[in-house]
């Protein structure tokens, strides 16, 4: 069995590529959210989930989950698609 190797990412290195991100709650349907999904069509959403371990990592754009929150960044994520964000640390999160 061939295990698949999973790019990774720091999420400090996104953030100092990127931007410090909001945190985003969605207060209606993801699909009802106007700004939301502009920002999503512009590659800025970061979901973060949590492992089975028990740590948050993120993927870029929108993953819909009861678990999930969501980070939207200044600039666009494009670069980190298809990549694990591992090393989340919340203080460079802006308020």
């Amino acid at each position: 069995m061939k295990l698949l190797k999973v790019k990774t990412a720091r999420f400090s290195q996104i953030v100092e590529q990127c931007g410090r991100p909001q945190v985003y709650i969605l207060w209606q349907k993801p699909s009802a959210d106007r700004h939301f999904q502009s920002q999503i069509k512009n590659n800025r959403v970061m979901t973060i989930l949590k492992s089975e371990s028990g740590t948050d990592f993120g993927v870029v754009g929108f993953k819909a989950s009861k678990d999930a929150r969501y980070l939207v960044f200044p600039r666009s994520l494009k670069r980190f698609v298809n990549k694990r964000i591992v090393g989340i640390d919340w203080t460079l999160v802006r308020e």
